[in-house]
């Protein structure tokens, strides 16, 4: 294991930096209106490429039912029962927002006191690096069948790569799967992420009035929109911030690792002063309980408003539900207390932009044990178990796709890499030592198949 953890050392020295800002500089944001395509092809070939070095001889490009462009591959081993392993990440990045909110330039990896900063860094393209250093390490020597996939449209949540498993089953077949695109719980803290929340996005519009009229000749008995939609939404939530949609638990409890307040109001931000949300830990609150957001709402902006009262408004709102809750239950729940709290007989419209089921991983089998072997072996520490508030929905597309392979969710994003955010970095060593995890992972989990 020596040997092997140098050699990683070694590359990661050598290229890893210099691998990652080529990536980095690859402004591919899958979204036309604000970057252009050729970009995310330039992304994707330049990962074809470098698998294509590390024995993905037949590596390609395959286009997905969304347009957007996946890498696939595979790479045999010779011994006839080794088992199959699919590697995965994403090379589509989330656009930089606000230049000006930047530290560094977002599309230029920069060093600021040991952290890389640059859109895409941690999420997702630190993990494909990861995965070229691990494979590199290893050389010759990997005693399983590889399989790849690194998807071009993840972040915008078109459903590509999804839609492309269901149609070709059999291309991405595998025994585990590597979904690499989440993280550990803090720099030098391991974790397989073993939960992931579903979700459901709807737009509420309220009308009342043919148009707008002057609030003080009409003022008091007049019935005004936006206050009507203000208390709907205020329906949401109860005075400690719990989830109070009707019909949906509110009291489940999180059992797997903690995660404290004072270090969740550090890593989200949570100004002095201010109250974290329900009566539940932080865990509960984040991957045990549903959670309903405020997603931003249609109306007169303060500047210009005018003395009228507001005949229309809408909000878009995200609900995110917790394994143990079907999402087309949830969807119910959420649109029938909508619409029961509408007041006054106002006219109330909802709009269903996306429903997504939660995700649950079976962490019995001979994958995550050597996940685990291996993650200690690594870091020195033992691997937790996390949840995660995000969807991921290709997951559950895979639990049904390959209902016999085992599920691994890892990856070098923390909550210090701000993931989506301005000024997103990654810690080198999480890459370092994720990827001597994943070599020492296969070279585990291959011996002990065959």
């Amino acid at each position: 294991m020596g040997d092997l953890r140098s050699q990683v050392g070694e590359l990661m020295a050598a290229t890893g930096r210099s691998e990652l800002a080529e990536l980095v500089a690859i402004r591919s944001v899958a979204d036309p209106r604000q970057f252009p395509p050729e970009e995310c092809e330039r992304a994707a070939l330049w990962v074809r490429d470098r698998f294509a070095e590390l024995g993905f001889m037949d590596a390609r490009l395959e286009t997905t039912p969304d347009g957007s462009k996946a890498v696939v591959g595979s790479r045999a081993c010779p011994e006839p029962d080794a088992p199959t392993v699919l590697l995965y990440a994403h090379y589509d990045v989330q656009p930089p927002l606000d230049d000006s909110a930047w530290r560094t330039p977002p599309f230029d990896l920069t060093e600021i006191d040991g952290r890389w900063y640059g859109r895409g860094a941690a999420d997702c393209k630190g993990n494909i690096l990861m995965h070229l250093l691990a494979l590199r390490a290893l050389g010759d020597d990997i005693p399983v069948n590889l399989k790849l996939v690194v998807e071009g449209s993840e972040e915008q949540g078109t459903g590509g790569l999804e839609r492309f498993v269901e149609a070709n089953p059999d291309v991405l077949r595998a025994d585990a799967i590597l979904v690499c695109d989440t993280g550990n719980a803090a720099v030098g803290r391991p974790a397989a992420t073993v939960t992931l929340r579903g979700m459901v996005n709807i737009v509420v519009r309220v009308e009342s009035m043919v148009s707008e009229v002057h609030s003080g000749m009409f003022g008091g008995p007049a019935p005004d929109s936006l206050a009507a939609l203000i208390a709907i939404l205020a329906s949401l939530r109860d005075e400690d911030g719990n989830t109070t949609i009707t019909g949906l638990d509110a009291s489940r409890r999180w059992d797997g690792a903690p995660y404290a307040p004072e270090q969740f109001r550090s890593d989200a931000g949570v100004l002095e002063g201010v109250a974290l949300l329900g009566d539940g830990t932080v865990s509960d609150m984040l991957w045990a309980r549903p959670a309903v957001t405020v997603l931003g709402i249609d109306c007169p902006p303060v500047l210009g408003s005018t003395a009228a009262i507001v005949p229309r408004a809408a909000a878009r709102l995200n609900l995110r539900i917790p394994p143990g809750i079907e999402a087309d239950d949830a969807h119910a729940a959420f649109v029938a207390h909508l619409r029961a709290a509408a007041p006054w007989g106002v006219h109330i419209d909802i709009e269903t932009e996306a429903v997504g089921s939660p995700f649950s991983a079976d962490t019995d089998g001979p994958a995550y044990r050597a996940m685990a072997a291996a993650m200690l072996e690594s870091y020195g520490v033992p691997m937790t178990t996390l949840g995660q508030g995000g969807s991921i929905p290709l997951c559950n597309v895979f639990a049904d796709t390959y209902p016999d392979a085992e599920i691994i969710l890892m990856g070098v994003e923390e909550p210090l890499a701000l993931i989506h955010a301005p000024n997103e970095s990654v810690d080198p060593t999480e890459i370092e030592r994720l990827a001597l995890s994943e070599a020492l992972f296969l070279r585990g989990y291959g011996s002990a198949r065959h």
